[in-house]
């Protein structure tokens, strides 16, 4: 069983919204990586921070929400946060930020099937197109662990999964959403052009 965490929980000073009620393709950012995530994923772990309230009303579909006490102390403390509400029995999970709204659907199922069918060794399979490297993550309830352990302070999920390269399955895929980041009104117009 896979769980997936979206990190939602960011302030969105730059786009004048929360960036989590955002539209693309006549679906919000969330009720889209919800939708699309929760078609390889049970459950669907929706981390939020600031504005909790205002998006918690306009969520569809099924998903696990927790609001993360201290949004400010930034992404990686929402992912603890997300990663403390895994059940059990899960053996792995997937995450991504609430940025990266346009991931293909086609590309998450490749994703989830490339990770059911991967070897004791791999511990990671991340989406790639070309060289660089794209969400969603896929990862093991080992990493989860690692995830919870870093110091606040001084640590970022990049760090850990930079640290298990050599047990990283990259799956190539054409899909520039994997891409994707919807950081300020410019990333979002660009979004919008290419959505038609």
């Amino acid at each position: 069983m896979i769980a997936c965490v979206v990190l939602a929980a960011g302030a969105s000073r730059r786009m004048g919204s929360p960036k989590a009620l955002l539209e693309y393709r006549g679906e919000t950012f969330l009720n889209r990586l919800i939708r699309v995530m929760g078609a390889v994923c049970d459950p669907v772990i929706v981390v939020l921070g600031y504005h909790a309230e205002t998006i918690r009303v306009q969520v569809r579909g099924r998903a696990t929400i927790v609001v993360n006490p201290e949004p400010e102390r930034g992404q990686l403390s929402s992912l603890q946060t997300g990663l403390a509400e895994l059940p059990a029995e899960v053996d792995g999970f997937a995450f991504l930020p609430m940025d990266c709204p346009a991931v293909g659907e086609s590309t998450v199922v490749s994703l989830a099937e490339t990770f059911r069918a991967r070897d004791e060794e791999t511990l990671l399979v991340i989406p790639r197109m070309g060289e660089k490297r794209g969400h969603p993550v896929f990862a093991t309830r080992r990493i989860a662990e690692e995830l919870m352990a870093l110091p606040l302070e001084t640590g970022a999920a990049r760090d850990v999964v930079h640290a298990h390269v050599a047990r990283t399955r990259y799956v190539d895929v054409d899909d520039a959403g994997i891409l994707t980041d919807v950081d300020d009104p410019a990333a979002y117009r660009r979004l919008l052009e290419t959505a038609i």
